[in-house]
């Protein structure tokens, strides 16, 4: 399997965009989906979003709706989180991975972890 890469952390203000992407992101026969995950300093590590290959569906942790992005690029193989209105509180250290579902991939993941890009946001 093609290890998969993250990139595109950084700093940011209050306010402000970013875009990760998940290079290598690509499903199997059973995992159909790729989701995003951040942990922040003394927290447990969260999920964020997924998307599904098969149909381009998504699923979001409540506080991004609205303001994060999930997507894929098919031919590329990578999948993306664009982020707008980054807050303080988005400050986290991001991570993909992959999962049987969107449904499923938030609470069991079928890969490992990178060291996933850093991402903060100040106020």
């Amino acid at each position: 399997q093609v290890p998969r890469v993250e990139s595109g952390g950084g700093s940011v203000q209050a306010g402000g965009s970013l875009r990760l992407s998940c290079a290598g992101a690509g499903h199997t026969v059973s995992a159909d989906a790729t989701a995003w995950f951040r942990q922040a300093p003394g927290k447990e590590r969260e999920f964020v979003a997924a998307i599904s290959w098969s149909r381009g569906m998504t699923n979001y942790l409540g506080s991004v709706k609205g303001r994060f992005t999930i997507s894929r690029d098919i031919a590329n193989n990578i999948v993306y989180l664009q982020r707008n209105d980054l807050r303080p509180e988005d400050t986290a250290v991001y991570y993909c991975n992959i999962g049987r579902s969107i449904g499923t991939v938030p609470r069991r993941v079928l890969g490992s972890w990178g060291q996933g890009p850093q991402v903060t946001v100040s106020a």
